[in-house]
């Protein structure tokens, strides 16, 4: 599929938020439960209408983060038209380190991505390893599109999105096992 003509994000409510290691409460509804590897950006400064070369002012730091996934709800929320919605809104583990700007300013190139080597482990057990450089968007446009007409506050999270496959999802099933 090709990505669209602008950056997509979806927002989740963070009472849904964990930190590593946290229990996830898997809806009963759903048998198929994923991960998704992401990098993760707080927002520090309460902002509207962020241009993109202002952009990273406004942020705190970066963090990981797993937005939990179960897919066979998504898929039938996707279906007619709108969601993701209860297939996500259950869990998102986040962290264990929040590192700011200065600590990543080596890795972040003049457009604004960041050279990063992320992993995804199971229980251990690594299934997933990509590069946060691999983003179909920058930072700059992502904040820029949250910032549009709505208000962001210090502590919003803004997931990058699945890092290179960086899920179940994109492995296939039989390379997880």
């Amino acid at each position: 599929m090709d990505a669209p003509d602008f950056p997509v994000f979806f927002n989740k409510q963070t009472t849904c938020v964990i930190g590593p290691g946290g229990p996830i409460h898997v809806p009963r509804v759903s048998a198929l439960v994923d991960y998704e590897g992401e990098l993760g950006v707080v927002i520090g400064t309460r902002a509207r209408r962020v241009a993109r070369d202002h952009a990273l002012d406004v942020v705190l730091g970066f963090t990981c983060v797993n937005d939990v996934t179960v897919r066979d709800l998504q898929r039938k929320e996707m279906s007619v038209g709108l969601g993701p919605a209860k297939g996500k809104d259950f869990a998102t583990a986040v962290g264990p380190y929040l590192l700011t700007l200065d600590e990543f300013q080596d890795r972040i190139d003049v457009a604004g991505r960041i050279d990063l080597e992320m992993i995804c482990r199971v229980n251990g057990k690594e299934l997933s390893r990509g590069n946060a450089k691999s983003m179909h968007y920058t930072w700059p446009q992502l904040i820029a599109q949250a910032s549009r007409d709505a208000e962001l506050f210090p502590g919003d999270l803004i997931g990058s999105g699945t890092v290179g496959t960086g899920c179940i999802l994109e492995l296939g099933p039989e390379n997880t096992g």
